[in-house]
């Protein structure tokens, strides 16, 4: 009997071992899983996730250093070492009390039924914003989805100048928690999109806004990924109170410039924090500082007490320091280290891009600027805080070649999305607009790559083969035919008249799909009996095809307008405005659209993407279409229209004086023209047109001279 119970109770013991075993073994799996996950996530930096949806994984060997090199074995937190763990669940608790808000859990979007409005409220009695929040304001207001309706807004935008957040600041706005709530729309922020560039205060620099955003989206600058929301909040860049308006400087990088490759391999210029956020990186930074191609200066000279901190290297460091020019080691330089400050991001990210210097990012944890659509990949190197030694290897092995595609992309995303507070506001807006649309969202294609998102309306078609920039890139040609688009601006009396010609002229043309007429005309639409007999609006007739060579040249050039009468712009210095010129010279920036081949696409984004301001100006002066539709599409495409064959007997004979029939001769209608120049360039925040000398002619275009002369004889006359 005994043995009996010493054997139940040695069996029993057993089992529980063995179940303690099992267990054991399960929670280490756990913790080795999650502890893998963790640093696949840092060493992404920021990583690659099936929700969140950020860009896709950088091939550049610095990812294979993350993955499998040395990993120290403090906290993987690293970018949150300066607070403690109830300081964080504080913040998370108190700024961001609606942490799980998706689009579709805290936006209502039954109030987008109507299209995507966006309304800004009235600032209050007394109240007064920065420079840099007008800027902002002034964007949407510009914008095409601004309306002031506050009955007919999806999103609204505060009045009240969110975007320094820091208590010490002289701009900080006290009281926000109850002006926000006192907003009669403001409910719990719904719908609402709040900016901010700055948050926190010293010594911490945590995100603490100082009121409660509730459900409202936030478009801030250095948030960090553990508080950001995902597909619901936007990162956006930290831009200066002198960032440009509109338009916005240039990159600096030029298609002369050779090799890829620049004097310096990697720089850095700025403030050494001698204690406190952001000191361990930039106290480190010497250990790779060479003097010749690797530049890394830092300083003590900050704040007023830095002589108190001062250390054995302060000297030696602030007399390296005055020797080089900031802006020089910029424009001379392949990579530009981007290492975080007090806060995640800093001005010099933007600079880097502007400057076509390859942004190499040490900043753990910040979720870089619409991270939702840019490939970051494309344009940056993403590395990691405690692998700071290691920048200097990995850089030198990227080659030429992917050094130069960098570059070129960052100058693409500083042109598209970053060179002015407008590009930046309105990228905001149409990721958000993008989401509420998800079923007729842009995708990664269009957003990284020429001419960019906010020039490609996914309202026209989800599919990048039918916009005229991607052709190339998906190995597709445009269509074999083309619509005629002909505006008829005097009554038809005589089958002799030019717009009787043109018409006779344009079906003839085995391209030709369909004509389209817009009577322009105050006398009544004629009677069938007085057009010239064409099977419009499909016609295809044997015989003369002066029209087709203007459509082969265009072929060849589907994001251009092609055609035949030119005209240019030109500067006129006595009196600081663009002026407009008919005059017969070598060059040309315009192409008139009476006569131009051009895709589609750019009379859909013309009625779109333009506000209703202009379009309404135009309309009410019966002039100047086609000068904007200039401006447009130099605009999107940075080139200049192609011009083919015209007789100089083109120009003089519509621009005799005394003629009855011809507005061109009317000076008060060049007058307008030349109001039209400035008032459109004011609106694009400069001017897109750009100049060119190129002609094509038959005789010289593909074929042999004797059977193009024959081909085309009567081209001029058109």
């Amino acid at each position: 009997m005994q043995a009996k119970k010493r054997y139940l109770v040695v069996s029993l013991g057993a089992c529980l071992l063995l179940v303690a075993y099992l267990w054991g073994l399960q929670i280490g799996e756990f913790h080795h899983q999650n502890h893998h996950q963790h640093l696949f996530r840092v060493a992404q930096s920021p990583g690659l996730s099936l929700l969140r949806q950020r860009w896709p994984e950088w091939t550049h060997p610095l990812n294979t250093y993350l993955e499998d090199g040395e990993q120290e074995e403090d906290s993987p937190l690293l970018h949150h070492q300066h607070t403690s763990p109830r300081e964080r669940r504080e913040i998370r608790n108190n700024i961001y009390k609606s942490r799980r808000c998706r689009m579709d859990t805290c936006f209502d979007f039954s109030r987008c039924q109507r299209g995507f409005k966006v309304y800004v409220y009235p600032l209050l009695k007394g109240e007064t914003v920065s420079e840099s929040y007008q800027k902002i304001l002034t964007a949407v207001e510009d914008s095409r989805f601004h309306t002031t309706d506050v009955n007919e807004a999806c999103l609204y935008v505060l009045g009240i100048d969110t975007l320094d957040r820091d208590q010490l600041s002289s701009q900080y706005i006290h009281n926000v928690k109850a002006k926000v709530q006192s907003l009669p729309t403001w409910n719990d922020g719904r719908n609402h999109l709040i900016f901010n560039l700055y948050s926190g205060t010293w010594p911490y620099y945590t995100e603490e806004l100082g009121f409660d955003i509730g459900q409202a989206i936030l478009a801030k600058a250095s948030i960090d990924m553990d508080n950001f929301r995902p597909h619901f909040d936007v990162s956006i860049p930290l831009f200066s109170k002198d960032h440009s308006q509109k338009g916005g400087d240039k990159g600096y990088l030029t298609l002369k410039i050779v090799p890829p490759s620049r004097k310096y391999l990697l720089v850095f210029k700025g403030k050494r924090y001698l204690t406190g956020i952001g000191s361990e990186t930039r106290n480190a930074l010497y250990h790779i500082h060479n003097g010749e191609d690797i530049i890394l200066l830092t300083t003590c000279k900050h704040g007023k007490d830095w002589e108190k901190h001062k250390d054995a290297r302060c000297d030696r460091d602030n007399e390296e320091y005055s020797k080089f020019d900031y802006q020089e080691l910029l424009h001379n330089s392949s990579f530009c280290l981007v290492p975080r400050g007090r806060r995640l991001g800093s001005f010099r990210f933007l600079e880097a891009l502007q400057a076509a210097c390859i942004p190499v990012i040490l900043s753990n944890g910040w979720e870089l600027p619409f991270s939702e659509i840019i490939d970051w990949s494309k344009a940056a190197v993403i590395g990691d805080e405690r692998l700071l030694l290691q920048v200097s290897s990995i850089t030198r092995s990227v080659d030429h070649d992917k050094i130069l595609a960098l570059r070129q992309q960052t100058q693409f995303l500083w042109d598209a999305y970053f060179s002015s507070v407008s590009k930046i506001v309105l990228t905001t807006l149409e990721i958000i607009q993008d989401r509420i649309n998800s079923h007729i969202s842009r995708n990664k294609l269009m957003w990284n790559s020429l001419p960019g998102g906010l020039y490609v309306l996914p309202q026209f078609s989800t599919d990048a083969a039918v916009f005229p920039f991607y052709y190339s890139s998906l190995g597709k040609s445009p269509s074999q035919e083309f619509t005629a688009v002909i505006q008829a601006v005097t009554p038809l009396q005589s089958q002799l008249q030019p717009v009787v010609k043109l018409i006779i002229a344009v079906a003839k043309s085995k391209f030709c799909a369909q004509i389209i007429v817009l009577w322009n005309c105050d006398k009544p639409l004629p009677p069938k009996s007085k057009w010239p007999s064409t099977t419009v609006p499909i016609t295809v007739i044997e015989g003369e095809r002066k029209v087709d060579f203007a459509f082969i040249v265009w072929h060849s050039f589907p994001d251009r307008i092609v055609g035949y009468p030119a005209r240019s712009h030109y500067w006129d210095s006595s009196k600081s405005r663009w002026g407009y010129t008919s005059k017969w010279t070598n060059q040309y920036s315009m192409v008139l659209t009476g006569a131009a081949f051009y895709h589609r696409y750019y009379h859909y984004l013309y009625t779109h993407y333009l506000p209703a301001s202009l379009l309404t100006m135009v309309d009410q002066m019966a002039n100047c279409e086609d000068i904007l539709m200039n401006f447009l599409v130099s605009a999107v495409t940075k080139l200049p229209p192609i011009k083919v064959t015209q007789k100089k007997q083109y120009k003089e004979t519509m621009m005799q004086q005394g003629s009855k029939t011809s507005r061109w001769a009317d000076p008060d209608h060049f007058a307008q023209r030349q109001t039209c120049m400035n008032s459109f360039s004011s609106w694009f925040g400069f001017m897109p047109l750009l100049h060119s000398q190129m002609r094509l002619d038959p005789v010289l275009f593909k074929d042999q001279v004797s059977i193009l002369r024959k081909k085309y004889r009567d081209i001029e006359r058109l």
